[in-house]
């Protein structure tokens, strides 16, 4: 074993959106473990966009404590056990990323047993989209669904699933031409709304002319606006991100303004409500074993764009938050 590692810390608060100079590539030794620690050696760890509020200072509500300059990165990642109280060798998941050795608690660490044929699979962001449509929205069959952010992490498995729990019509924006092509040809898109290429609302009226019946929101802002004009009556809508707001240059990823007609809310029935984890602790299990079915089954993709090398690292979320990539961003050591 080497006697350093490398990390990422923030190596100031962003003025604007995130740039690689914003983040510094260190070098350390090589944590030791404490008691009921292990170490790891971290093979693979997820950027995601909630990074840009931690480090934008703006976390009322958020169950993740925030970052300051000088502190070191975090999020789910996959690793080896290299010493501590479990098996050596075992993989796990834990939360710390963003390093190439980490020491996390055995007991925060959930063993992968095989649930997934791809371990890399367990950094998929399906969760929260399973746990939105089989919970708040409930798709049944036949239904028409539009999904925001379409070509994101949540979004490139939500459209995925909706169709695999019965819908008829699945919908997805983006503002990428060629990730639109994507969604169709990889994914089994029906349609795509393409923002800045026309008023959303009439987009989607083209898009879905008999309406939408399940709004799976990752975005917010216009595209939300506009779904609720396009909802049926008893159309169900279910948000699960705020990237309207998290990749702002003018805000810090701690707020995401909407506006919504409340006319069309009480004349159409429409029910809307943020979907939290934390309130449906069986989904995930749920999910995960669903997932390992489908992935075997060849019923579902988990999409990703590898990020490849530590040295790399430090670019990862501004490349990300820039649209450079499809899917999850994940990056590989």
């Amino acid at each position: 074993m080497n006697a350093t590692h490398r990390l990422v810390r923030l190596a100031r608060r962003p003025d604007g959106l995130p740039t690689p100079d914003d983040f510094t590539l260190a070098q350390e030794s090589i944590p030791r473990p404490e008691a009921g620690q292990v170490l790891v050696r971290n093979t693979h760890f997820l950027v995601f966009p909630g990074l840009r509020t931690l480090i934008g200072g703006e976390t009322r509500d958020v169950p993740l404590p925030p970052l300051h300059p000088g502190d070191t990165l975090f999020g789910p990642a996959i690793g080896e056990v290299v010493d501590g109280p479990l098996e050596k060798g075992q993989l796990v998941l834990h939360l710390q990323g963003w390093r190439e050795y980490a020491t996390p608690a055995a007991a925060e660490c959930q063993l992968l047993d095989g649930t997934l044929p791809d371990p890399v699979a367990h950094l998929a962001q399906g969760s929260a989209a399973y746990g939105a449509l089989t919970r708040l929205a409930e798709v049944k069959e036949g239904d028409t669904v539009f999904v925001t952010g379409a070509a994101g992490a949540v979004g490139t498995m939500a459209g995925q699933i909706a169709r695999l729990l019965g819908a008829a019509w699945v919908v997805g924006s983006t503002g990428s031409p060629d990730k639109a092509q994507r969604l169709k040809r990889e994914l089994g898109y029906d349609a795509i709304v393409l923002r800045g290429a026309a008023p959303i609302g009439r987009q989607l009226a083209e898009a879905a002319p008999d309406g939408i019946d399940i709004v799976l929101d990752t975005v917010g802002g216009e595209q939300l606006t506009a779904a609720v004009h396009a909802a049926n009556r008893g159309a169900r809508f279910a948000l699960v991100g705020a990237l309207d707001g998290q990749l702002s240059p003018d805000r810090a990823g701690g707020s995401a303004p909407t506006v919504l007609d409340t006319y069309r809310l009480l004349t159409r029935g429409i029910t809307i409500a943020g979907y939290s984890g934390a309130q449906h602790l069986d989904v995930d299990a749920e999910w995960k074993a669903r997932l390992g079915d489908w992935l075997r089954a060849g019923d579902i993709h988990f999409p990703y764009t590898p990020v490849r090398g530590m040295e790399h690292a430090p670019g990862a979320l501004p490349a990300l938050i820039a649209g450079r990539s499809f899917g999850a961003a994940i990056v590989e050591l």
